[in-house]
């Protein structure tokens, strides 16, 4: 392609300094220009003469960025995202999307009426152990998968003073991890006839939820979300079950501890996951499966490409809605203690 996207990165905390800018500096048709941010000397330590501007708003509508990317707090998300497609911006959003289904919709409809491209940063689809299943799977190395079981489990038994554990509009556990679960799901197995969530505050002081756990049904299969602060020594990543054996993937994949170590995307042994997939047949020995290797830098380079296409696909953006339909699913069904079918229109399923 030509001349490289200008990026606007609005958000220094943990999510647009441990990801987002280590990945679009990876990415040689991105140039990070623009950095949003209420604390410049945090940004000029690690990026020395980027410049930086404290309203995300003149980050949303500067005319020397192309593309705004949003890791900012999730409440934040909706209206950073409408001022920039209002702006003529191609616009990549921090999961998750939005906080509600219909302002997912109303910024889709914008996207699509302004022809720019809206992704949500699902980068997780590109986790060493989830490429490593989802290869297993589709080679059928255990039949027809009838449970699917998937974890986010940390230990973090101190309820920390930061946005995304205090109370209010976009904080949690499920806000927080609940994108990747779903997301995941969805890309495997299509979106669900129901979903069955509960949420749970469980650490001494916690004032948002810090423990999720929910079932999507699907005619046959049973898929099992889970993500929890206080689980320690770690549980296995994914455990799916099949009709003819099963899998199961200890290890997470290990980008985000190599971002956080100082590992640049790219650099030697980036993504390369030890931790390969067991399968168990049934029959005595466990066999075992190499880790593929996972690159989130892919993320970006579709982002690059759609844009670079000239395309008014909005692929990733109705993906994203679909994700958000099963969020807030999740959200009413853990209120009412009912099971809940996603609000997915006809053509938001079909498609």
């Amino acid at each position: 392609m030509g001349a490289p996207i200008r990026v606007g990165l609005i958000g220094y905390g943990y999510s647009g300094r441990t990801f987002h800018a280590p990945l679009i500096s990876a990415v040689p048709d991105l140039d990070l220009r623009l950095v949003g941010s209420s604390d410049p000397a945090k940004v000029e330590a690690d990026r020395p003469g980027l410049t930086v501007v404290a309203d995300p708003f003149a980050v949303a509508a500067s005319e020397a960025v192309d593309l705004v990317v949003i890791a900012s707090p999730n409440d934040s998300h909706a209206p950073l995202a409408r001022a920039a497609l209002a702006a003529g911006k191609h616009v990549v959003v921090d999961k998750p999307f939005t906080l509600a289904l219909a302002e997912a919709r109303v910024l889709r409809a914008a996207a699509a009426s302004r022809g720019r491209v809206l992704a949500v940063f699902h980068n997780r689809r590109w986790d060493s152990d989830f490429l490593t299943v989802r290869e297993a799977i589709a080679a059928g190395v255990i039949g027809a998968v009838r449970h699917f079981e998937s974890h986010f489990d940390r230990f973090r038994p101190r309820v920390r003073d930061r946005w995304r554990e205090n109370a209010g509009s976009g904080s949690g556990i499920w806000y927080d991890l609940g994108p990747h679960l779903v997301d995941q799901a969805i890309q495997l197995f299509g979106l669900p006839d129901r979903v069955t969530a509960h949420l749970g505050r469980l650490r001494p002081g916690a004032s948002s939820d810090d423990w999720a756990h929910a079932v999507l049904d699907y005619p046959g299969l049973r898929v099992v979300l889970h993500a929890s602060m206080l689980v320690a020594g770690g549980s296995p990543r994914f455990v799916v079950h099949g009709e003819a054996g099963s899998l199961i993937k200890h290890g997470p994949d290990p980008q985000e501890g190599q971002l956080l170590a100082g590992l640049a995307p790219g650099a030697l042994g980036w993504g390369e996951d030890p931790d390969g997939l067991e399968i168990h047949d049934g029959t005595g020995p466990v066999t075992r499966r190499p880790a593929v290797s996972g690159d989130q830098r892919c993320f970006y380079r579709a982002v690059v490409e759609t844009i670079a296409r000239g395309s008014h696909d909005d692929a990733a953006a109705l993906e994203a809605v679909r994700v958000m339909a099963c969020l807030e699913a999740a959200l009413i069904s853990a209120r009412t203690g009912t099971s809940v079918t996603p609000a997915v229109a006809r053509d938001e399923r079909e498609r």
